[in-house]
């Protein structure tokens, strides 16, 4: 299992968001993985299996999710910056997403 997953839901049509491109970066900005948003808008496996401590970014591509529907949006992107403590096994990182307001938080 992988130690991050992450999960989109489009709240203004109260489905999944299917097919989000996400990336995974250390604070310095080195890519680490990349995954897209599967039919449940999961990205059951971003990243390896396990994280160093420290401080990482996801960048949740949203700008193509909206184009491909559409829609305009206000993010092109939506970035979370978090950190990895020492000995924790998982983290999940949900987005509550509508064209123009986001949401997250630390999942389990």
């Amino acid at each position: 299992m992988s130690h991050l997953t992450a999960h989109v839901l489009d709240t203004m049509t109260g489905t999944p968001a299917t097919g989000i491109l996400l990336h995974l970066d250390t604070a310095a900005g080195e890519r680490i993985a990349s995954a897209t948003t599967d039919a449940d808008g999961r990205a059951r496996e971003l990243g390896p299996a396990v994280l160093d401590p420290g401080e990482y970014r996801i960048t949740f591509r949203t700008g193509e999710y909206f184009a491909a529907r559409g829609q305009e949006t206000f993010f092109p992107r939506v970035t979370v910056d978090f950190t990895v403590a020492p000995d924790q096994d998982h983290y999940h990182v949900p987005l509550l997403l509508s064209p123009f307001a986001f949401s997250t938080y630390r999942g389990s």
